[in-house]
């Protein structure tokens, strides 16, 4: 049994009763009572959605002990779940990775090889550059962020893989934004083959998009997605309860 039982059971409660303000202050307050050790024990014990939970909520006004400390596996079993939460725009998924892959003493290949090793883990990223899918198109193709570029012939599937060791245009140094393009510039130049999967994902999307079948959901007759409106979730209002789907989709 574990020593942190009762607090992995009030952080449950809090989350699903939407206060994840208050569960994040339960969290914070173990680490400077019992150590960083202690927190990332229990964020190893928390199901992985409801260690999303507290993640997603990332406000840049003030630091997060969760984003600080969780670990690159951790991060990545929550983060394969994200797309259950409606979020058009991608605005908090785009935070949360941005806060905890670009953290300050964490090596961001080891976040981006633990989302690669997860099924649905580049389904992830996809998500993440879904608003920037024309410029990963123009970085795959010509190695250059520059906007100009964005519009041209996309690369065939063998193409990409026939460039996939190419060496960069770019130095790290130019696009270290500890944003989209960092991340996009390590994924092509660190770990090709999941750059390429990511991409190829963004394609289907759109591709399923265009003929009417949805985002996530393309080919499916279930009328419930499985997923959340964010405006219930955003801010810690109200956060889903577990569900045995979740669960399992982590595992």
């Amino acid at each position: 049994m574990s020593r942190h039982l009762a607090l992995i059971t009030q952080t449950q409660a809090l989350i699903a009763a939407g206060d994840i303000v208050g569960a994040e202050s339960a969290l914070s307050e173990l680490a400077d009572t019992q150590g960083d050790g202690a927190l990332v024990e229990v964020l190893g014990e928390l199901a992985p959605k409801d260690v999303l939970a507290v993640m997603r909520e990332y406000d840049e006004s003030k630091a997060s002990v969760v984003n600080m400390l969780v670990t690159p596996e951790q991060f990545a079993r929550a983060l394969v779940l994200e797309k259950q939460y409606k979020d058009a725009t991608h605005t908090h998924l785009r935070s949360m990775v941005n806060a905890v892959v670009f953290r300050g003493d964490a090596d961001p290949l080891e976040f981006i090889t633990a989302i690669g090793d997860l099924e649905g883990g580049s389904e992830a990223l996809a998500h993440y550059f879904a608003e920037k899918w024309s410029r990963l198109e123009a970085f795959a193709r010509t190695g250059l962020f520059d906007a100009t570029e964005d519009y041209g012939p996309s690369l065939t599937e063998d193409q990409l893989f026939n460039v996939a060791y190419a060496p960069p245009k770019v130095d790290q140094d130019e696009v270290a934004d500890r944003d989209w393009m960092q991340l996009a510039w390590l994924l092509r130049y660190q770990c090709p083959d999941l750059f390429i999967e990511t991409l190829l994902v963004l394609r289907a999307k759109a591709q399923a998009h265009d003929e009417g079948l949805g985002d996530d959901e393309a080919g499916t007759d279930e009328d419930d997605d499985g997923k959340f409106e964010t405006s219930e979730t955003d801010r810690g209002k109200a956060t889903p309860a577990a569900r045995a789907s979740d669960e399992e989709s982590a595992i």
